[in-house]
Formats: C-alpha cells, structure tokens, sequence
C-alpha cells in the first residue's frame, strides 16, 4: 500500500479525506498539531474505517520538527497539505498570523518533499484565489485578481510557489481550488467543528438552530445578487474528499515530473444564503430565525464554479446536493450535541 502523509489531517476536510484514503486501499499518516482541530477525530475515524491512523502533532513551522516525520516515513509517496488557518475575516484582522502559518509551513514541507524526493503533491487551495471575479462561473482560466483577504493572498502565493518548485525537481502537484465545503460523513461521526463562534455559514446555521449560538447573522443583505444576499457553491465534504484520492491517482497514473496542474472543486451551482437557509428548513424541518447585518470584510459578492475540468481530468462528480449536505450537517450537529457521537465521549 502507498503511504500518503496528510497535513492537517485531524482537521475538517483532513478528517474526511483520511477516511476516502483508507477506503481507497491507501496507507496513511497525518500531522497536525490540533491548534485548529481535535484529536478526537482520529476516534471518529477508527470508528467509521476500523483502522487506527498515526497523527504527529507537529508544528509544521517548525523545519526541525517537519522533518522528523520525513525521517521516520522515508517511504512516503505522496503529501496532501490541508494543514492552514482558514478563516477570512481573523486573516483581515492578524495578516502576519495567516502569512507567518500558511506559508512557513508550506516551504518547510517542500524542503522535505526535495530532500526526501517524495513525487507527488495535493494542495488545498481554494476558490479565494480568484479575488472578485469579473465573470462567474470560474473556470481554471479564469484570470486571478487581488485577492480580498490576506487568506486568500495565502493560497495564491502557495500555488506560485508550487508552480516554481516543480520546475526544479521531479516532483508534479495538483491545486485544488475548491470552493465551500459542507456537510458531514453519513455517520455524523466526524464532522466540521469550529472552535469558537463559526465563521462558515453550514455550522452556523446549524448551531443557531440548536441555541448553541444567538441567532444566526446574514452578512450583507444589500448584494446585486437575486436576494441581496452573497452566492457561493456549496460542495459536501465526503465529495470533497473523494476528490482529493482522485487527484493522487490521476498524479500515480501519468507519472509525470515538472507538472503543475489546477482544477476548481465545486458544485457548479450558485446559492445564495438565504436559499442555504431555506435548503435547511426544508432539510431538518425547522424555521430558522435569523437577522441582518452589514458586509463582512474579505466577502466577495458572488462566486461559483466550473467543475467540467475536474470531470474531465479527475472522474469526479458530486455526489451530494446542497439539501442533503444540509441534512448530514444537521445530523452531525444533533448527534455530536447530544453526546451520540465518538467525538462526544
């Protein structure tokens, strides 16, 4: 079995990926140090797969530390680097934390992947990359503008970066930009889990209708969209997931070195907010109150994908429309409180 190193991997998106690996056949270990996640994930995972994953909860700031984990896995044949922070308005707020983490960590990792000669490379971009797009959908052509939050000035500089680094060594990457995910495993085993209050809209409705948190905050009533609210793409997590264990098979079958590929991960359909809400009334059953309030820094008004590429190039469809990512968040978020869940014990 080829062993993968997943960064990151206790993490939302790491978490599920782990799982699509381990059911896919693959090997894996993660590294994250849980500044942003919880160990209990790696319960979760056990729980759904049977099979226990090794997490080495590292700094991956720390040069010293990355490498340590090259040293003890000298066999690895493929990195996906999910480990990041994420959350656009505290990257207005603390730019130097955003451009100190994300980047460090992808070049130390980097350091590795040339030192260790580790041939393929799977990074977690994002749909932020594309600034405010003069036109929408995206497509992998679309060109990059300035990018609204210094989060999103992370992940285009970590795409130039890769796109550089190829070029001299024998490694090929894959960027995959991906646009909202969503939505939980089947299992409501594992789940998104924002620390604090949530800054994604999935959990935050999700809460909201639980009473964990107040009611829930439409950010910017006021858009020129067709309700005044912001549009995105929602894609579910386990869709997601699937699609970063094609990219690592589309990278093992063309075997090819100096390559630097992008494709968008998205549903290819536009939703507002307000229709988000509405797919949750009609999911769970529940009225959902909420109130607006102003424009968040670092929102763009509208994007939404083009996923014809990541058809075409990955075999990747989504499985998951946005009312079912909206019931499995819903059951998620009724089992994880209701102490139901490995994650609660």
């Amino acid at each position: 079995m080829k062993k993968i190193l997943v960064t990151g991997g206790t993490g939302y998106i790491g978490s599920h990926t782990l799982v699509d690996l381990l059911e896919q056949g693959y090997n894996v270990i993660s590294a994250d140090n849980y500044s942003r996640s919880d160990a209990r994930m790696l319960q979760g995972i056990e729980t759904i797969t049977g099979k226990k994953v090794k997490n080495y909860a590292t700094d991956l700031c720390s040069l010293t530390d990355t490498r340590k984990i090259f040293e003890e896995n000298p066999d690895l044949s493929g990195i996906i680097h999910f480990a990041a922070y994420k959350a656009v308005g505290e990257s207005v707020e603390q730019p130097l934390l955003y451009f100190e983490n994300n980047i460090q960590s992808l070049l130390n990792l980097l350091h590795c992947v040339q030192e260790y000669k580790v041939p393929y490379f799977v990074f977690s971009s994002s749909c932020t990359v594309y600034g405010e797009p003069e036109s929408i959908p995206v497509t992998e052509e679309t060109p990059l503008r300035p990018a609204a939050s210094p989060y999103g000035l992370t992940k285009q500089i970590g795409e130039q970066l890769l796109q550089d680094f190829v070029k001299a060594t024998d490694c090929s990457a894959l960027l995959l930009r991906y646009f909202n995910p969503a939505g939980a495993h089947p299992s409501a085993q594992i789940g998104e889990l924002p620390i604090g209050k949530p800054q994604n809209l999935v959990p935050a409705i999700t809460q909201s209708a639980l009473g964990v948190i107040d009611a829930l905050t439409v950010h910017g009533t006021d858009y020129p969209t067709r309700d005044g609210s912001c549009v995105r793409d929602y894609i579910h997590v386990c869709d997601l997931a699937r699609a970063h264990t094609q990219a690592l098979q589309l990278l093992e079958k063309e075997n090819k070195t100096h390559a630097c590929e992008a494709i968008n991960l998205g549903s290819g359909t536009g939703v507002t907010v307000l229709e988000a809400i509405r797919a949750f009334e009609k999911a769970s059953g529940r009225t959902l109150e909420w109130t607006a309030g102003p424009r968040r820094p670092g929102d763009v008004m509208a994007i939404y994908a083009n996923n014809e590429k990541a058809t075409s190039r990955l075999g990747w469809r989504a499985a998951y429309d946005v009312e079912a990512i909206m019931a499995t968040a819903w059951a998620w978020e009724q089992r994880y409180r209701n102490g139901e869940t490995v994650l609660s014990r």
